[in-house]
């Protein structure tokens, strides 16, 4: 009737498991002030960026752990838990910081900007956090904040614009209401270079999928070009 996920801790053998289901497990037999971290506490925030495992987890206390796919990491300094669903996790902030040294720079970004459309921090914000500690990460998000814009919407969007930005190209504006002549608004546009009149844009899978979509896209396109 049960299955055991880690040592001294079932559930229900039909039960489906998910990270959340895994990470209340593991926090069960991890040492009391553990909190979820880096790239874990990444994906429960709700941001797909890197592999799920192994899961991370960060503490004050001294321990070990044998359990397969589970990295603990000690911290010395004292570590401020936020709660999402009843799970402990660092803070937007120090999550930034921590996968800041574990992940390539165009995810970092994409993490930073990602965050900040979510409101869940700000770029004064995160920028003070950076340069009043002294943690791994702090200097490269320091490096990284010069390349991130407020009001991006879509990682994809993150990645459009560091490929034009890298390439030594003008850089566009993100999500930019386009008037018409007279004043009207025809649309909202990804990534706009106004000056060259060039407005470059990320369309996903249900873009081609959704017949009434592609429509729609078509009209919208035309009504721009015109």
């Amino acid at each position: 009737r049960f299955r055991r996920l880690v040592r001294g801790v079932y559930i229900l053998a039909g039960s489906e498991l998910d990270l959340r289901i895994w990470l209340r497990a593991l926090l069960l037999v991890l040492p009391s002030d553990a909190v979820v971290s880096h790239i874990t506490a990444v994906h429960l925030y709700g941001f797909d960026i890197g592999q799920p495992w192994p899961l991370h987890f960060s503490t004050n206390a001294s321990t070990h752990t044998r359990h397969k796919g589970v990295r603990v990491h000690r911290r010395k300094g004292r570590l401020t838990a936020y709660e999402l669903d009843g799970i402990p996790v660092t803070g937007p902030d120090r999550t930034l910081v921590d996968i800041a040294t574990k992940v390539g720079l165009v995810q970092l970004v994409q993490a930073i900007e990602w965050m900040l459309h979510r409101r869940m921090t700000t770029i004064d914000g995160l920028a003070a956090y950076a340069f009043a500690r002294h943690l791994d990460g702090v200097r490269r998000v320091r490096r990284v904040l010069t390349l991130v814009r407020d009001g991006v919407e879509s990682p994809m969007e993150t990645v459009l614009r560091l490929m034009i930005v890298c390439a030594r190209l003008p850089e566009p504006q993100c999500n930019v209401d386009i008037l018409s002549s007279d004043g009207r608004f025809i649309a909202r546009g990804d990534l706009v270079l106004a000056r060259w009149k060039i407005l470059v844009e990320y369309d996903g899978w249900q873009h081609e999928r959704d017949g009434r979509q592609r429509q729609h896209d078509r009209e919208r396109r035309e009504l721009l070009e015109a």
